[in-house]
């Protein structure tokens, strides 16, 4: 049956109006927040998805009204996992060959090494080492978007709570390195190129990455832009990685066996969008609007996690959460410091 026979059908037809109607109250919710967030952060010069983070957060009751509750548990999730999946289509082989293999080697390095950093620093402050592993994913790869993508690969309860106080702090630190870092480089001389390699290597967020890179000049601008881009590329490897160690585990316990999916179909989706824009198959206008398409519907998604969340939940993450994202985020820049002062 096609998509215009099952609309045909009555009684198709009235399932999926009364799914919409469910959903309509909870998606609008989260939708006018993304806007309100939206025209805040064109006009206060901030990152979206702090706004609606805080937006959402102010406006937590409604996730516990029942008409909002389901349209907002779908921009959390599905929602999520589509802006994930469409994160594919910025990523092309070139980005590769335009910096050269020092850059990706970088990369390929710096990145587990802040995973593992956190993971190791979360144990010695008492915290739980899969939080070390979400915020040092978060801090190592591309910020908010890597946070929800590791919170969705690795099912667990607190998921929500950590994802927020991650984000949070992310958003947080990324924007005091994109004001501070340029400055601090004036005074170590390194070339635009370099320059470039270090901001795009150490800022968390794609925007601050680009606002601090251009600042500094185009060709600064345009390094940081690709050495960036390589580093979302590792959200493939990273999270497909914490999957297959999830699954494992859950193979373990019967219980537990049938909440984790081997291959995450966001994942499967992620890289076949990046391997068709690899080869140039999607057209660039359609790959610029759906990329963008992306970042509108994680501003969505970081609203219905803060709809989600308790502002309570955020205070008991305490100081250790804050000092741990803080550490990741200082070992990341000295790390991708050292590497293109020292190696090239």
């Amino acid at each position: 049956m096609t998509g215009l026979d099952a609309l045909s059908d009555p009684r198709r037809f009235k399932i999926l109006w009364a799914s919409g109607r469910v959903l309509a109250p909870g998606l609008a919710a989260t939708i006018v927040v993304a806007l309100a967030s939206t025209y805040l952060s064109d006009h206060y010069r901030a990152p979206p998805v702090i706004f609606a983070l805080l937006l959402g957060m102010a406006l937590n009751t409604l996730s516990a009204e029942p008409g909002y509750k389901p349209g907002i548990d779908v921009s959390a999730r599905v929602l999520l996992r589509v802006s994930v999946a469409l994160l594919g289509l910025r990523i092309t082989f070139a980005q590769v060959g335009e910096l050269g293999w020092s850059t990706a080697a970088m990369v390929l390095v710096t990145v587990p090494l802040t995973i593992t950093f956190g993971c190791v620093l979360a144990r010695a402050l008492r915290l739980d080492s899969r939080f070390g592993v979400l915020s040092g994913g978060a801090v190592g790869i591309c910020g908010a978007s890597a946070a929800m993508a590791i919170a969705v690969a690795w099912p667990r309860k607190d998921a929500e709570g950590d994802t927020v106080v991650v984000i949070a702090c992310i958003t947080t630190y990324s924007t005091i390195a994109m004001l501070l870092y340029p400055a601090l480089l004036g005074h170590l001389h390194l070339d635009p190129t370099q320059t470039g390699r270090f901001l795009g290597g150490s800022i968390h967020d794609v925007a601050q990455v680009v606002a601090a890179g251009y600042a500094s000049s185009q060709r600064a601008g345009d390094a940081a832009t690709i050495a960036k881009l390589m580093r979302v590329a590792m959200l493939l490897p990273v999270v497909l990685a914490i999957t297959l160690r999830t699954a494992g585990k859950a193979g373990k316990t019967a219980p537990a066996a049938g909440k984790v999916t081997l291959f995450p179909g966001f994942l499967l989706a992620f890289i076949v969008l990046a391997a068709l824009n690899g080869f140039d198959l999607v057209p660039k206008p359609l790959a610029a609007d759906l990329a963008e398409a992306s970042k509108w519907l994680l501003v969505v998604s970081v609203a219905a996690l803060g709809m989600k969340t308790c502002p309570r939940d955020l205070m008991a993450a305490g100081r250790s959460a804050l000092v741990l994202i803080a550490a990741e985020t200082l070992f990341l820049a000295l790390s991708v410091l050292a590497w293109v002062t020292l190696l090239g």
